[in-house]
């Protein structure tokens, strides 16, 4: 697995010009690993928080119901 996950499209914008974004010595951007979008100067990273249990439901009770 690759350690930076690379997106297609800009969150903000849409556009798909991105790039890997890494700070300047003295920038005040704290986004290490990010990606720089040159439509809309926004940098952003992406960031993987696994995956969720996909939800259980019970089967229907079948046939006739107990009175």
């Amino acid at each position: 697995m690759s350690a930076r996950v690379v997106p297609y499209y800009c969150p903000y914008c849409g556009e798909e010009d991105l790039t890997p974004y890494e700070p300047e010595p003295d920038s005040d951007v704290e986004i290490r690993g990010g990606w720089h979008c040159a439509d809309c100067t926004r940098v952003f990273a992406v960031k993987y928080h696994g995956m969720a249990a996909a939800a259980t439901f019970a089967a229907p009770p079948t046939g006739s119901t107990p009175e």
